[in-house]
């Protein structure tokens, strides 16, 4: 009889098949011996379990109970804007003669601000075209529509305010009617945009304007002319918008302020 040799092996080698295993294994690729370094012929492997090891514990995940909560980051405001801010009451409602005074006093950019014009509507798609009285400030870039503009348009360029256009020149147009259609650039009778020969260009006023809500919320937003401009021509303007509107029937908030500045809440 061979000497006995212990050797301590992993938990990976395979305990001794039994005999009717043995027969199944039968014809199936038989498995690699193992060989250890120092055995003779004729010794033999007695295999000593090993010890179990310890199993890193799995870290538990806690769930957090009910929805998850952002943690909303309040936006930090410059000292001018707090001084300016102070100057306004929030539970006011300030008549438009007030409140242009105000917007223009709680002004407090560096250059020639516009002052702007924020409506809430009752609906969602609520439009009107108007004439102001007096300039908004801004200088608008109108173009006749022509087959340069439709190149452009094409190439996805707009570098035009207004855009007018001849009936001839409407069903060109069409297939860029989700584009133009939007922005308030899409002529039509309505705004005046439509005309009937270049001629009529003279007629047109550089102070139309568009209103048009946003397109999944009924906000709008204009502008009514600058900080230096006079009261009475911002005042006049800003009751121009509110009449094309219906007033109080369609508009149930509205907002003044400069470009920088505060908002003002206006009695309509």
């Amino acid at each position: 009889m061979g000497k006995t040799k212990t050797a301590f092996v992993g938990e990976t080698v395979d305990e001794p098949k039994k005999p009717h295993v043995a027969k199944a294994m039968r014809g199936k690729e038989k498995p690699e011996k193992m060989k250890i370094a120092g055995l003779k012929g004729g010794q033999r492997i007695k295999v000593v379990e090993a010890a179990p090891t310890e199993e890193a514990p799995i870290a538990e995940v806690e769930k957090a109970e009910g929805p998850e909560r952002v943690k909303r980051v309040e936006r930090i405001r410059s000292k001018k804007y707090q001084e300016s801010l102070a100057k306004v009451d929030k539970n006011k409602l300030y008549p438009i003669k007030d409140a242009v005074k105000l917007v223009k006093e709680t002004s407090y950019s560096a250059f020639d601000g516009s002052v702007e014009l924020h409506l809430v509507v009752k609906k969602t798609g609520t439009s009107a075209s108007l004439t102001l009285p007096y300039s908004a400030g801004k200088t608008k870039k109108i173009e006749i529509a022509n087959e340069e503009t439709l190149k452009k348009l094409k190439a996805g360029k707009i570098d035009f305010d207004v855009l007018l256009a001849t009936a001839d020149m409407m069903p060109k147009l069409v297939p860029f009617a989700k584009t133009l259609g939007p922005k308030g650039l899409m002529p039509n009778p309505k705004n005046g945009t439509l005309i009937k020969n270049e001629k009529d260009v003279g007629k047109f006023s550089a102070d139309s304007l568009s209103l048009k809500t946003e397109k999944e919320a009924p906000l709008i937003h204009t502008v009514v002319g600058k900080v230096s401009q006079k009261d009475e021509e911002l005042i006049k303007n800003a009751d121009a918008i509110f009449n094309a509107l219906s007033g109080s029937k369609q508009i149930l908030k509205a907002y003044a302020k400069a470009t920088m500045g505060p908002s003002v809440k206006i009695q309509v």
